[in-house]
């Protein structure tokens, strides 16, 4: 019961650093999910809802960014205290990288991108946005 507590602790709605979206995380099974529920810029200037267009898949550049689900496949590794093995996308470059995840506290988590090895990769604070006391 203890690992799903703490395994738990990364659900709720999550803002990156640059302050430009948030992620709602979820956790489907025992795996974790983040999907954008807000985004700063969420429409074009003609007012048409932002697209995914950088994506590879040419099908789904016509997918709405707000809604899209950028993190997949987390799992909770209790011995290491993170979550691990699943994968975070950036539309900005149409990008998917593995990815994990730290909890600094009840409030930030560090996310990680990267190719192959961790060493090789990106790290990004992200504060929780309805703070647990």
């Amino acid at each position: 019961m203890a690992q799903s507590k703490d395994a738990d602790k990364l659900v709720g709605v999550w803002q990156p650093s640059d302050g430009r979206s948030y992620v709602k995380i979820d956790k489907i099974g025992n795996k974790f999910y983040g999907r954008v529920v807000w985004l700063k810029e969420a429409n074009e200037e003609d007012g048409s809802p932002r697209l995914d267009k950088n994506n590879p898949d040419e099908s789904l550049r016509s997918t709405p960014l707000k809604g899209y689900r950028v993190m997949k496949d987390l799992v909770y590794n209790e011995d290491e205290k993170m979550w691990l093995d699943g994968t975070i996308y950036d539309p900005k470059n149409g990008t998917t990288y593995n990815c994990k995840i730290e909890l600094m506290d009840d409030n930030k988590i560090e996310v990680r991108g990267f190719v192959g090895t961790a060493v090789f990769g990106r790290t990004d604070v992200w504060t929780r946005l309805q703070k647990k006391k």
